[in-house]
């Protein structure tokens, strides 16, 4: 006897074309008894999974943040309620490691029934026609300034020379040479230097962070991504979308595992120090770091 097996189900897996060959995808021991003949849907892996493991719906909904109406939809094979193909293959991701079914090649198979893996967005390249010569033409010309003021001195001090007035005049009241009082005058001011900036707040929040426990912290810049953080204990303590802005930090005596799927969005701070992105964009990674030297294990 077969458990939730739905008539829908099985006028769609009886209308597929049988197939004898076929690379093996990580399935329950239920699968071995379908025979290479019949297709099983990643659903119907993911359900006999559960049902294998003595989980309900509810269950596996608590324990992955998937809604049930959402679970059941994927154990029909719909993943139309998932809100797209980056979601779906988190949701598939999640529900597998829940039940102890294969999330990879899950997620394998759904990639290549719908049209294979994301690819990374490269930007493209520019055309690199040598360097740009911006003018300021609202500066002005200090220069030209300083030689017209220069030449106004000379002029009068000619002046005075022919018409027989004491070469005293070209001294200002301060006893200041016109010319050296006429460039300092012209000469633009010292601009004090600019402040330091401060240091960032991301690296400042996590700088005190005890030396015997590993701390985390992910921000997700770029775009939103989804994370799952699991403690030494393998305790849930984040499954959920990380939204664009947004940051989360965790911390544990032993070891924080993550699962993040869009690692180029999310950047990863991990006991005071930065490590930049957590990888590419659209690119799904696992990650366990523990006290001491910040490298993913």
């Amino acid at each position: 006897m077969t458990i939730g097996k739905s008539p829908r189900r099985d006028n769609r897996r009886s209308s597929a074309p049988h197939s004898t060959t076929g690379s093996p995808s990580a399935v329950p021991s239920g699968e071995e008894a379908a025979g290479p003949a019949e297709a099983v849907g990643i659903g119907r892996v993911l359900a006999d999974a559960r049902l294998l493991a003595g989980l309900t719906v509810d269950q596996v909904s608590a324990g992955t943040r998937v809604r049930v109406p959402i679970v059941h939809a994927i154990e029909e094979d719909d993943f139309g309620r998932c809100g797209g193909d980056f979601y779906a293959r988190g949701h598939i991701r999640a529900i597998a490691a829940a039940v102890g079914a294969d999330g990879d090649a899950l997620v394998a198979r759904y990639d290549a029934a719908h049209g294979g893996a994301p690819v990374t967005k490269r930007p493209a390249q520019l055309m690199d026609t040598g360097p740009i010569r911006i003018t300021d033409h609202r500066r002005p010309n200090w220069t030209t300034a300083m030689m017209v003021a220069i030449a106004a001195v000379v002029a009068l001090i000619g002046f005075n020379l022919f018409a027989g007035k004491p070469s005293r005049s070209t001294a200002g009241a301060s006893g200041v040479p016109l010319a050296v009082a006429a460039s300092a005058a012209a000469s633009p001011s010292v601009q004090p230097p600019a402040p330091a900036a401060p240091a960032s707040p991301s690296v400042a929040a996590i700088a005190a962070a005890p030396a015997d426990k590993v701390t985390v912290k992910l921000v997700a810049e770029k775009d939103t991504s989804w994370v799952s953080a699991l403690d030494g204990n393998g305790k849930s303590l984040f499954q959920n979308n990380l939204d664009q802005g947004a940051d989360q930090t965790f911390t544990d005596p032993k070891q924080i595992k993550l699962v993040i799927g869009n690692a180029g969005a999310v950047h990863v701070y991990v006991n005071g120090k930065d490590l930049g992105a957590a990888g590419e964009d659209g690119q799904v990674v696992h990650l366990t770091y523990t006290p001491g030297d910040p490298q993913a294990g």
